[in-house]
């Protein structure tokens, strides 16, 4: 295979083989079609993914609310992080002839592989795991191969350090690569300054409802304000906003600090049913720094 070809976006169409390696006789609902915003992505590093299902003309009615499971496997097939959602239209809402489309983005969890990464997509129900047949080239059990892209090393210099105000970092137990960090009131990201205009993606939520009102918070570059947001109970947010090269300064090292208005202890709150003795602000999966 040259570089070439293993590097380019693959979007396949094709006959589908069935659930398992059997012939599937099941009407499909639908074609899935997944674009990539690169042919190569970074670990670590923001990914745009642009979903597409194009529904039989004569797909039955769906009566379950399905999600939309996502795999991302390494060359020999094995499963490195899934990116499972709701599609923004419910599936009882798909229309026979429509086409249902949407971004997403997702952060390349953080793995010592790289190489070549297929994405196989597919219908499933979370209520009794039944899965959808769709068209497509299937590598078994309603799984679709729908798209390809080279995984490449972490770069050191869009790398953003968690460095004061932060407890340790935790991990999900069922969640392949997910990773967060609690903030203080206060805490303070730093990154090489590209000495350029940037983007800069910050993926955060607040999964527990201590107060009535969502928290405010600010993100701060020395006086200035380049990002501001309310964040509400059980909302997960990612900020994906411009810097410009003023606002990042002239020094070497750029300090963001986070500034929420209100914390937490979750032993204090009776609801919460935690022995947690900790000041929380609000949790953070990425942050990332991308050079326009």
């Amino acid at each position: 295979m040259t570089t070439s070809t293993r590097l380019a976006i693959v979007v396949l169409a094709m006959s589908c083989a069935g659930c398992g390696r059997t012939e599937d006789t099941a009407p499909p609902v639908a074609t899935p079609l997944v674009t990539l915003a690169r042919r190569e992505a970074a670990v670590g590093s923001p990914l745009d993914i642009k979903y597409r299902f194009e529904v039989a003309a004569d797909a039955p009615a769906i009566d379950d609310d399905y999600w939309v499971f996502v795999h991302f496997l390494d060359s020999d097939g094995e499963l490195l992080w899934t990116d499972d959602h709701p599609p923004p239209k419910p599936t009882p809402q798909w229309k026979a002839g429509e086409i249902v489309e949407y971004p997403r983005t997702i952060f390349v969890p953080r793995f010592p592989y790289t190489g070549l990464t297929n994405v196989e997509v597919g219908l499933f129900s979370p209520k009794s795991g039944l899965r959808l047949p769709m068209t497509g080239k299937t590598s078994g059990q309603r799984s679709y191969q729908v798209a390809s892209f080279d995984l490449q090393p972490q770069n050191d210099n869009q790398f953003v350090v968690f460095k004061e105000g932060w407890h340790p970092t935790e991990v999900a137990d069922d969640q392949i690569g997910t990773e967060w960090q609690w903030s203080r009131k206060e805490a303070t990201l730093t990154f090489r300054n590209p000495k350029r205009d940037v983007t800069f993606y910050l993926q955060v939520d607040r999964p527990v409802n201590p107060f009535v009102e969502p928290q405010k918070v600010d993100l701060r570059i020395r006086d200035g304000v380049v990002d501001a947001f309310a964040l509400g109970s059980n909302q997960t947010e990612l900020r994906k906003f411009p810097i410009t090269a003023a606002q990042l300064g002239d020094d070497e090292t750029v300090e963001m600090r986070i500034v929420v208005d209100r914390t937490f202890v979750p032993a204090t709150i009776p609801t919460l049913d935690s022995n947690d003795p900790r000041e929380l602000g609000i949790r953070v999966f990425r942050a990332y720094i991308e050079p326009r």
